[in-house]
């Protein structure tokens, strides 16, 4: 399996030209499928459902935005202070609602998340408003006597962002796979156990939600560099729902269902959307019949077939 993500995702800018596809389409599928695996690192396995994480998103979009803008032409130190932007402010909520459980733990970050969505939406002199964020762009990174130039985007855009999601991911299983991750796992099955075996529960699902937000945050810079835009839209619920729904139809309980989530839905919204303004409504009845016939997501009933 690891090896068949790999390659498909390496060779994408040779094959998908071939399907009528873009490489920014692939730039997309790969920064949503970041901010899905982000998400669902709290989501499906710790079990803690978060409608507020476009607000990390778009901290981190408009993290790197404002510094490309206002403090310094550099690409790397414009992803630096958004992922920090945003996980810091994910860790801090995080201290503030880690007691809460099911819908109010919900409700408190799609509240949070708001906020952040109106200050971005009415402070037009710093944020753009409604506009969004504007003026800025992604700058070439230097290596020593070497540089990669980005600005141009196609190919070399495209393998920049998919060596900073392969490091992400990279770190992301360590996580998964260490203790820690075994110990998110026996919260989600059984909280109250969890307690009786001295597991600090609240510091746990705290920590998990940090690191999540960082994630997602990270993906949101990349998001930014992508478009040369940061917008309010991005700290919106209505994204926070998206990436839920790219969770659930890729397969929460797996590693890289999210990924084939975003995928799917990326591409499903590119389409349609080309083809008519309703394409939600399209969106929304594949979400239904993958739901209805793959209540594990696609890769989840992969996985139950194999097992039985």
């Amino acid at each position: 399996m690891l090896a068949v993500v790999w390659a498909i995702l390496i060779a994408v800018p040779y094959w998908l030209p071939l399907l009528g596809g873009y490489t920014a389409l692939a730039g997309r599928v790969l920064v949503f499928g970041l901010a899905a695996m982000g998400l669902n690192l709290l989501l499906g396995f710790t079990g803690v459902l978060s409608f507020g994480h476009a607000a990390y998103f778009g901290l981190g979009a408009y993290g790197a935005g404002l510094t490309l803008r206002y403090l310094a032409h550099s690409t790397p130190l414009a992803m630096l202070l958004g992922t920090l932007l945003g996980g810091l402010a994910g860790t801090l909520f995080g201290l503030l609602i880690v007691r809460r459980r099911g819908v109010y733990f919900a409700m408190c970050t799609i509240a949070f998340g708001q906020l952040w969505y109106y200050l971005a939406y009415s402070w037009n002199d710093f944020t753009g408003g409604f506009d969004g964020l504007r003026d800025f762009h992604r700058e070439p990174i230097g290596f020593g006597p070497l540089t990669l130039d980005i600005t141009d985007g196609g190919n070399k855009f495209y393998f920049f962002l998919l060596a900073v999601f392969a490091l992400a991911v990279g770190l992301m299983g360590l996580l998964v796979r260490s203790p820690f991750g075994h110990t998110l796992r026996a919260i989600r099955e059984n909280e109250r156990r969890a307690r009786f075996l001295a597991i600090p529960v609240e510091r746990q699902i705290w920590l998990s939600f940090s690191i999540s937000c960082f994630f997602t945050a990270l993906a949101g810079t990349l998001y930014a560099l992508l478009n040369n835009f940061a917008d309010p839209l991005a700290l919106h619920y209505s994204l926070s729902g998206y990436l839920v729904v790219m969770c659930v139809m890729g397969g929460m309980r797996t590693f890289w269902g999210p990924l084939v989530g975003a995928a799917v839905f990326v591409v499903l919204q590119d389409y349609i959307s080309s083809m008519t303004v309703n394409w939600m409504s399209f969106v929304g009845a594949i979400f239904v019949i993958v739901v209805l016939f793959f209540p594990r997501g696609l890769l989840g009933m992969r996985r139950t077939r194999k097992s039985v």
